[in-house]
């Protein structure tokens, strides 16, 4: 009997632990969400001023030469899209390179060979670079291509994004003009947003990343991130020997080369109004294999480099945002926690069956903590232009972020436990809002789904006995991770073979995708042999 009040102890002392951090977590994102309302609109009056002197003042062959970087490996569904989308960027002539770093071992090598030859028929000065071993993943194509790079700034995306034609004059202004910014950040755009229930559901979820958190973390002097695409380095800070240059030691190089140029003393800038449309999983096991790819990678990088940060001489309040942002996936944990310990709880609370009234103060944090990214979600979408739409996505967000906690603590407790990981590719398709298309590719096979079943149905029974009691506040939690398990799981189960996906000369066209601006950034041009 002593052991088993123990124990009940213990697991209610954990359940209070998860309340509280996501508490915690939730008044973050409140934190800001304040501190971005208080500087966008000067900030974006800034960049528009700096934008518009920088293009009246300065003539054609003053512009800084840049490297746009393309790392690609399988993506024949993407790959010629995003080469010509990237060719048909506006760039004074003779300005403007592109690599092309291909670690393809299928029949994507062909298709870039055939779109690179076409591109420099025209005039692009395009190159292929291929390496004889994948080392070090993207970090390390990325590296490889930097070491011939002419361009004093480097812009990098990837394969399933299509930038816009203005894409470089709007952005090269604002890190050529500040000395001290190593990188300048793009916001992310949605090519298929409204491709479905789960496509609008990740679309509001980066539109708060993009719209709320970027800029609060780059003009409130926090740390901030690179999100690996959309962005524009200043090859110098790259280059830089206190930062170390690219590294393929984690899954997240884009974050980990982000703080420590930052912890050397660079800066990163952001700027919401240079938008880059990409395309959205659009499977379950797609967005799974995101999702652990992030929690994992951004994990590592919270092992290798916060204690660095809380020894730099940055402010406490950058200190403590760091920890917050790279620790947050580890929210899922606390998810998954609280959905597991709701049984347990009963126990607790006492024999008659009737939650104490001293456990109010509990639900309320978990309802303040749960309204956080609604609210965020909402703005987010209403100021990047989509007026109160962001409410009609969030269920959506709620259901992905109860279903995926157990996929993504795993992927957690993967960050803490391994010293390295594979790099897993996000299946694309190159599916567009009215053209829905299969990927040629599959996303891992894995028996998770199996486990989100059980779950789903043990909410589902926790739910009821909640209800029974007439806990009706804790009990929609239940009922929200109940569903979400069950649906996430349901859509992972592994299915037939799809139907057969298209052949390359019947995918999608940059034209129909990006603004149809004829290239101005071609040149007489010679392409580099395949780099070993």
């Amino acid at each position: 009997m002593h052991l088993q009040t123990v124990l009940l102890k213990a697991l209610f002392l954990v359940f209070v632990a998860a309340t509280v951090v996501l508490t915690l977590y939730g008044l973050h994102l409140y934190v800001l969400l304040g501190l971005f309302l208080r500087k966008w609109r000067a900030r974006r009056e800034a960049q528009r001023n700096t934008i518009a002197e920088y293009g009246s003042q300065r003539a054609a062959h003053d512009w800084p030469l840049v490297t746009t970087q393309i790392p690609i490996y399988n993506e024949a569904d993407v790959a010629e899209r995003v080469m010509r989308a990237v060719a048909a960027m506006s760039y004074p002539y003779g300005r403007h390179e592109i690599q092309i770093l291909d670690d393809s071992t299928d029949h994507t090598r062909n298709c870039i060979d055939r779109t690179a030859a076409e591109l420099l028929s025209a005039g692009a000065d395009v190159k292929v670079i291929r390496r004889e071993y994948r080392a070090g993943y993207k970090a390390g194509a990325l590296a490889h291509g930097l070491r011939s790079a002419r361009g004093t700034f480097v812009a990098v995306f990837d394969a399933d994004f299509v930038p816009p034609a203005d894409f470089l004059v709007r952005a090269i202004p604002l890190i050529a003009t500040t000395e001290d910014v190593a990188c300048i950040q793009g916001r992310w755009d949605h090519l298929n947003r409204d491709e479905s229930w789960l496509t609008r559901a990740q679309a509001l979820g980066l539109d708060a990343h993009f719209a709320i958190e970027q800029g609060a973390r780059a003009w409130n002097g926090l740390m901030m991130n690179f999100n690996g695409t959309a962005g524009i380095w200043r090859k110098e800070a790259i280059d830089d020997p206190r930062v170390g240059g690219w590294n393929g030691d984690t899954l997240t190089e884009d974050m980990d080369l982000s703080y420590r140029a930052q912890l050397a003393g660079w800066r990163m800038d952001y700027c919401l109004e240079i938008a880059c449309p990409a395309e959205l999983p659009n499977t379950i096991p797609a967005l799974k294999g995101q999702q652990r790819r992030w929690a994992t990678g951004s994990i590592q990088v919270a092992r290798k480099l916060l204690g660095r940060i809380w020894r730099s001489p940055v402010s406490w309040g950058a200190k403590c945002e760091a920890t917050l942002h790279l620790t947050n996936h580890t929210v899922a944990i606390w998810l998954l926690l609280l959905a597991i310990l709701a049984k347990p709880m009963l126990l607790v609370f006492s024999a008659e069956g009737v939650v104490p009234g001293w456990m109010a103060p509990l639900w309320i944090a978990i309802l303040i903590a749960a309204l956080a990214p609604s609210l965020a979600y909402a703005a987010a979408r209403y100021i990047v232009g989509g007026r109160l739409s962001g409410f009609r996505g969030i269920p959506g967000m709620f259901l992905l972020g109860s279903g995926l906690c157990l996929s993504n603590a795993l992927a957690v407790l993967r960050g803490f436990l391994a010293r390295s990981a594979e790099f897993v590719r996000t299946p694309k398709s190159g599916s567009v809002t009215n053209v829905r298309r299969h990927s040629s590719y599959r996303a891992s096979r894995e028996y998770l789904w199996i486990a989100e079943l059980f779950l789903g149905a043990y909410s589902l029974t926790s739910f009821v006995v909640y209800l029974g009691m007439h806990n009706v506040l804790y009990s929609l939690f239940l009922l929200l991770y109940a569903v979400g398990f069950l649906t996430i799981g349901w859509m992972s189960r592994p299915r037939p073979t799809g139907s057969q996906p298209l052949p390359l000369g019947q995918l999608a066209h940059p034209s129909k995708l990006a603004a149809d601006h004829p290239t101005t950034a071609s040149s007489v041009v010679s392409q580099l042999p395949a780099a070993s």
